[in-house]
């Protein structure tokens, strides 16, 4: 065996699933992103090239499934941890610390195209539950549900994407089914939150180096303890090293006070605490009466947890790392022209089952969740999604083949 060929085999030896590879030097980084920019020059003036779905070849992807990169639990601990205190304003600074973890691959790794889900496909790690669905292909949306019943938590949401590429960056969006995290406290008194996301652009591509920017207002809010956050990105100039800050307030609302979407006008009154610092970095929080900063938490020690799934001979064919391992294993393996024809052969059986569910007039359901049609924002799950997160909170991972 060669060396190249033994290089190979020995990565393929030591990658976990849902690694984001790191492989490659600065020059074939930016060429990639070169590729990219190229097929990327296409769509200029296209309104939304999420919905387009195009195809790029298998070089320019990163070998991770869709649904297992866009989670929400790069740090399950903070999601678990969200209810423990007794104090209401603790708890909500416990959602918070979960808002600015739950981007970690962000934060520690580069932006990345995933392969591109396909209807019915799914995801499941354990530890901290989690459920995701492919539930549209036309627009691409997902479904999640988290859960830890220990703690008396969970989640739900749609996922859902609006990207436009303005010539220099991407601008991405939450879609029109993406309303934000939906995070429940059964423990609590079904204590509810809501946390909507903010817009990002995708920079960097002239340069050669993906960047996250975020200069947007995001809002968390809980209707029990009427308790509502404020959180304002701040963008950075062009010149200077970029300082990715934050800045919000927590206060108190009333009918009066509720839809307020400027920090400014938020009723001295009505503050509990400041935010501030870089969603990158150091988060901090003063509360109302005191002049002393507490670190809300420190984001450079931490780093995204790798997902524990069911083993490889539990897994359906539909399921997210079952589906793509082969073409995952020939990326990793820099066998770019398999790993294309791989994927292309996924591709084409999707298009194949479309044109048959659309000549037989069949309407397509998910699996493991309510017909999206029926659910705005907050998707509920079906028997069988019941069934799936109570096997995965007891380490049954057994799930009988179904038709999609």
């Amino acid at each position: 065996m060669d060396s190249s060929a033994q290089s190979s085999a020995d990565t393929l030896a030591t990658t976990p699933p849902g690694t984001i590879s790191s492989s490659g030097s600065d020059a074939e980084n930016q060429s990639k992103l070169r590729t990219l920019l190229g097929i990327l020059r296409r769509f200029v003036g296209v309104a939304d090239i999420a919905s387009v779905r195009f195809s790029l070849p298998s070089q320019l992807l990163e070998p991770i499934p869709n649904l297992e990169y866009w989670n929400y639990l790069d740090r399950p601990e903070t999601f678990a941890s969200i209810g423990d205190s007794d104090d209401e304003i603790g708890r909500f600074l416990a959602v918070l610390r979960f808002w600015f973890t739950k981007d970690l691959k962000f934060i520690k790794g580069k932006p990345c195209k995933p392969y591109n889900s396909t209807l019915g496909e799914f995801f499941r790690p354990a530890r901290v539950s989690f459920l995701t669905e492919q539930t549209s292909h036309h627009p691409p949306v997902s479904a999640f549900y988290i859960e830890c019943p220990e703690k008396g938590i969970s989640a739900n949401g749609y996922d859902q994407i609006s990207a436009k590429f303005t010539g220099t960056s991407i601008k991405v969006t939450p879609g029109v089914h993406n309303l934000g995290i939906f995070i429940t406290l059964h423990s609590r008194g079904d204590e509810s939150y809501r946390l909507t996301h903010p817009i990002a652009h995708l920079g960097g591509l002239l340069r050669g180096a993906l960047t996250v920017y975020v200069e947007d207002i995001s809002f968390i809010t809980c209707s029990r303890t009427k308790i509502r956050c404020i959180l304002q990105y701040i963008g950075d100039s062009w010149l200077g090293k970029p300082k990715h800050r934050v800045e919000g307030v927590i206060y108190r609302f009333d009918h009066a006070t509720e839809d307020i979407e400027r920090i400014k006008d938020v009723p001295i009154k009505a503050i509990l605490a400041k935010i501030e610092g870089s969603w990158m970095n150091q988060l901090y929080y003063t509360m109302t009466g005191s002049k002393e900063k507490r670190l809300l938490i420190d984001l450079d020690p931490l780093l995204p947890v790798l997902k524990t799934c069911p083993p490889p001979e539990e897994q359906l064919p539909n399921e997210s790392r079952k589906k793509w391992e082969k073409v995952t294993e020939a990326i990793h393996a820099k066998d770019y022209g398999t790993a294309t024809q791989l994927k292309q052969d996924i591709e084409e059986r999707q298009r194949e089952k479309a044109a048959e569910r659309q000549e037989k007039q069949i309407h397509w359901k998910p699996q493991f969740f309510e017909d999206m049609a029926e659910r705005v924002g907050q998707p509920h799950l079906s028997e069988e999604g019941k069934k799936v997160l109570q096997g995965l909170n007891v380490g049954n991972y057994k799930l009988e083949p179904y038709e999609l």
